[in-house]
């Protein structure tokens, strides 16, 4: 949208795209996957404008792990210090204040939320990108034009039977009725693909960025330090074998586990963490996240080995590479599938610990910055931005007339 141009009743720019992003993840410091390539997209697209529709509050579910309450939020513009987006993305965060089970038409309710909200930015026709399967519903009530991002398979993951049912009547609808469907790794190419024609899109890595020198973080531990970096969630992370790592390392004095990212586990877990000596420092801005990488004398991925992890194309396998610290990783998809490397080390679970330990013992010197020519390539954001690109125009060929939302 043009500069001094209103919002409300504002129309597409001539020639540009409208997109209304149902994401997993909110807009905030710490980026993901969207944000990466939405950032990127608006920055070599003029005309496109996004409104990202942020995961809904959950205050009870809050209150059930022990977590601070989140709360809903208006539409609100991004400015652009968060990714030279030039006043061009919006996000809305809706709540959702009772559990599905006792509230079924808190989805549909939503789902006009966003419609009156994308009314209110003149998109009149936009294309819906959808990240979280609940958006279903959106799709159902819209019929925007549609691509579906898959980058878990959520199908797979640790739910109850009536969770993992209403997650698979979402998905039915979704392969059935986008117009296009990409995938982050090979394990959801071969299972999302079975079923109907996708796109492979890994992530990747600003790969100058990580590259380029900094300063150890001062909330970054003295002495030897191994390193996880990323959200800390109960269906990837193994709490018990990061509980068991913590405590080896504090008690043989080689070190800290420390942790940095978002810590999505519950109260009693994140206490046996902290017990056993692990060091949770909280999510960072990503800007700061390449010094703690860049400063690890070993970085650790302690993640579970499951159908659900399969399926995942880890951020981390990517930022680790670009640093070119040592890396120890239980033998989770993308580490694994690295081949050998004189950097990254791939341990059985019962190995695990012992491996790190070795690690932490054997590192020499003050880490640090990597010579670059020692490194090798590592696939980039922008090379993965032109190919989202391609498939959101095949999407938009879709749109017929616009109508009214």
């Amino acid at each position: 949208m043009s500069a001094g141009t209103d919002a409300r009743g504002a129309g597409a720019t001539p020639g540009g795209l409208d997109l209304v992003v149902a994401s997993l993840e909110p807009w905030d410091e710490v980026w993901r996957r969207n944000q990466h390539l939405l950032a990127g997209l608006l920055r070599a697209n003029p005309g496109l404008r996004v409104l990202l529709v942020e995961p809904p509050a959950d205050p009870l579910h809050d209150l059930r792990r022990g977590a601070p309450v989140g709360r809903g939020r208006r539409l609100r513009a991004i400015g652009p210090d968060e990714g030279g987006v030039e006043g061009r993305l919006w996000a809305l965060r809706p709540t959702k204040w009772l559990p599905r089970r006792v509230d079924p038409w808190g989805d549909g309710r939503r789902a006009r939320t966003v419609r009156a909200a994308a009314r209110r930015l003149g998109m009149t026709h936009p294309v819906l990108w959808v990240n979280d399967p609940a958006a279903a519903t959106l799709l159902r009530a819209t019929a925007w034009p549609a691509l579906y991002d898959v980058t878990d398979d959520w199908l797979l993951a640790p739910r109850t039977p009536r969770q993992a049912a209403m997650v698979k009547a979402h998905e039915d609808v979704l392969l059935e009725r986008c117009a296009e469907v990409t995938v982050c790794s090979p394990g959801l190419a071969a299972s999302k693909g079975a079923r109907r024609p996708v796109t492979l899109i890994t992530n990747g890595v600003d790969v100058t960025r990580y590259r380029a020198p900094v300063d150890r973080p001062p909330t970054l531990p003295d002495g030897r330090c191994a390193v996880y970096v990323g959200t800390v969630h109960p269906d990837r992370m193994d709490v018990g074998l990061c509980v068991d790592l913590a405590r080896r390392i504090t008690q043989e004095g080689v070190g800290a586990l420390v942790v940095v990212g978002p810590v999505l586990l519950d109260a009693p877990d994140v206490a046996r963490l902290e017990e056993a000596g692990a060091r949770l420092l909280g999510p960072r801005p990503s800007d700061q996240v390449p010094g703690y990488l860049q400063h690890a004398d070993v970085l650790v991925v302690p993640h579970l080995v499951d159908g659900f992890t399969d399926s995942l194309d880890p951020l981390k396998l990517y930022e680790y590479l670009a640093v070119g610290r040592p890396v120890v990783s239980t033998p989770v998809a993308g580490f694994r599938d690295l081949g050998p490397s004189s950097r990254v080390r791939v341990v059985e679970g019962s190995g695990f610990t012992a491996a790190v330990v070795e690690a932490l013992r054997t590192a020499t010197g003050s880490p640090g910055p990597e010579p670059t020519a020692d490194l090798d390539p590592v696939p980039t954001w922008d090379q993965r931005v032109q190919e989202m690109a391609e498939v959101l125009s095949r999407v938009a060929a879709t749109r017929a007339a616009p109508t009214r939302v």
